[in-house]
């Protein structure tokens, strides 16, 4: 096809200029017409109108989940039951996982009734006394003084025995020495009949010498024990003379103890005596003159040998009552004083016992047991919190986006171990703003989100959280907002990149005007208006004409108080009225735009949405 176009040309090369030139001087001259001499200046007009303005702040970011969350024990369990399997849906409070709980219930059993032993102990105290436990006590504290009252009367009694005994005893002593010095003088006497008299003595002992022979150490020892006992006698006796019944005990018992031992002395010497005899008879004596009175006095001595055993046997246990007495009477006055002082303290107890329960339970006891009542409470709770914890459950309704296929039942597992990872269904959009539009964004507003992996999809949403920290990169901050979506779309996936546009302020039924309409002078903000033109002479769309019209005389400068304002429009608060007209563009000779702003994107028409889709525009800023 091409191959006969330009052979064509190639054969009329003459007429193919001439149709050339024709274009283009036609054109030339056409435009020349058009646009006149090119030195007339023309003007973009629009007139005002009433809408609705949107402001906006947008930015870009990824898809996440609402909620994720690695479940694990709060404490260590063996793995009883694992429940559900990766990619399952699960509700709030779906039971996850189970671990064994036969500790958990013993402790819970452990807890009650140490409870109900707290309660049944605080319900004793804030009972009343009833009839019988008053009657208990009162008996008892009855008895408790009929025992004080024994152990008053055994104190008596043994310190009356004791002094009874005593006196007894001193006077007993007393009679019993003065009755011995009788018969210990006859005694003495005799000893020395058996030594013979001063004029006999050389005789008898010479005597008793000669029987003897070699067995003299009979003699020698009798004469050694009587003069042992003959000198312990006169100094006794002479003590004797001085002591009288009322004496001191002290004084006595010195003389029973002196005269106790003077009989044990005698006795001696005739023990000794009796011993010579003994000897003597058993030899060839008849012969001798002293025979016979060896004979009267052998029998003499075995007499006073028998009776003198009687008053030492009585004088020893005399001293022996005394010394007894003196010594047991204080251990066993003080054992009386000590069941004296316990029967006081046993009274004392059954007393004060008495009183609590008549008095009731002490405010601060009751408080005790209260307390203890709370902490059996706390422990219990604590038991049952435990048993809670062996049934793992979904904190919030989700998916199981990821299960340690490793743990399997029976395992023990520690608090912390990562079991399985729950997310949620709802998908949101986290997105960072700058320092300036995050000023205007707060949790609530909706937002429109556009997906770069999906062309053709754009979801609502509401933000729910805004950060108020921020995070400082290279000297530039930036916000992270989070943005839920309205609709969860199945082609959404966690990860995707977007951009979302947050509606900051909306406002209905305003005077509102392009922005390129808008010129500053100072801190002033005004419009161009031309004159003698109405929105009523000619249509919007002549008004709006891209090539604009030619005014007779220059437009006129009115002064305004803008509001609200977006990336194609502002609205005006005061300085026009709805239909006015005004410059929204001015076309000189040399350049095609002069003291104006320039829209990037155009989302609106007059009614302010979208004019692609019908949503709020992204970007907006507030001017004043």
């Amino acid at each position: 096809m091409l191959k006969k176009i330009f052979k064509i040309i190639a054969q009329h090369k003459i007429i193919v200029v001439i149709i050339v030139l024709m274009v283009v001087g036609g054109s030339f001259f056409g435009y020349k017409k058009f646009k006149g001499n090119g030195k007339e200046t023309r003007y973009v007009l629009a007139a005002v109108e009433k809408g609705t303005i949107v402001s906006s702040a947008s930015g870009s970011g990824q898809v996440s989940v609402l909620n994720q969350l690695d479940i694990t024990p709060k404490m260590a369990g063996e793995v009883k039951t694992i429940y559900v399997k990766k990619d399952q849906e699960v509700k709030t409070g779906q039971l996850l996982v189970e671990l064994d709980s036969t500790d958990a219930q013993k402790s819970i059993r452990d807890a009650q009734v140490a409870l109900d032993n707290a309660k049944a102990n605080l319900a004793d105290l804030l009972s009343q006394p009833d009839a019988n436990s008053l009657l208990q006590a009162k008996n008892a504290v009855a008895q408790a003084e009929r025992d004080l009252n024994t152990a008053n009367e055994n104190y008596e009694e043994i310190k009356v025995d004791a002094e009874r005994s005593l006196a007894d005893a001193y006077e007993n002593g007393y009679s019993t020495v003065s009755t011995s010095f009788f018969k210990l003088s006859g005694y003495i006497k005799d000893l020395k009949d058996v030594l013979g008299t001063e004029q006999q003595e050389q005789e008898y002992v010479s005597s008793y010498w000669l029987i003897l022979g070699s067995n003299s150490l009979f003699i020698q020892r009798l004469l050694d024990d009587y003069d042992q006992a003959e000198s312990l006698f006169s100094k006794n006796f002479e003590f004797f003379r001085t002591v009288f019944r009322d004496a001191d005990r002290d004084t006595i018992y010195q003389l029973i103890g002196d005269t106790l031992k003077t009989t044990k002395a005698i006795s001696q010497a005739l023990e000794s005596g009796r011993h010579l005899y003994d000897a003597i008879v058993v030899q060839d004596y008849k012969y001798l003159v002293v025979a016979s009175y060896i004979d009267q006095m052998q029998s003499k001595v075995e007499s006073d040998v028998a009776a003198i055993y009687s008053n030492i046997n009585s004088l020893q246990q005399i001293k022996d009552t005394i010394d007894d007495t003196n010594k047991n009477t204080p251990k066993k006055i003080k054992e009386a004083e000590l069941a004296i002082q316990l029967a006081q303290e046993k009274l004392d107890e059954k007393k004060l016992a008495l009183q609590e329960l008549m008095a009731g339970a002490d405010r601060q006891e009751i408080e005790s047991q209260r307390n203890t009542v709370s902490q059996k409470e706390d422990a219990l709770l604590d038991a049952k919190e435990k048993l809670a914890n062996c049934f793992i459950r979904a904190p919030f309704s989700g998916v199981i986006a990821e299960i340690d296929e490793k743990i399997k039942t029976g395992d023990t597992v520690s608090s912390g171990t990562v079991l399985l990872t729950l997310i949620t269904k709802q998908k949101i959009a986290g997105i960072t703003l700058n320092e300036i539009d995050i000023t205007k964004v707060k949790t609530g507003q909706k937002a429109t989100i556009t997906f770069d992996a999906v062309e053709d999809l754009t979801i609502t949403g509401e933000v729910i959280e805004v950060n108020t920290l921020g995070t400082v990169s290279q000297g530039v901050v930036t916000y992270d907002v989070k943005i839920a979506l309205d609709t969860q779309d199945e082609r959404v996936k966690p990860g995707m990149s977007v951009s979302a546009a947050i509606i900051t302020d909306i406002k209905q039924n305003v005077l509102m005007v392009p922005n390129s309409a808008i010129k500053t002078t100072g801190n002033a903000y005004y419009v161009e208006i031309p004159e003698n033109i109405s929105s009523s002479t000619q249509t919007l769309a002549s008004l709006s004409s891209s090539s604009g019209l030619i005014l007779k005389n220059p437009p006129r400068q009115q002064t305004i108080e803008a509001g609200l304002a977006n990336d194609s429009s502002t609205e005006i608060i005061s300085g026009l009225k709805e239909g006015d007209v005004i410059v929204v563009r001015t076309i000189t000779p040399s350049s095609s735009t002069q003291n104006q702003s320039s829209s990037n994107r155009s989302f609106f028409q007059s009614v302010g949405t979208s004019r692609n889709t019908g949503q709020p525009p992204v970007g907006g800023m507030m001017i004043r």
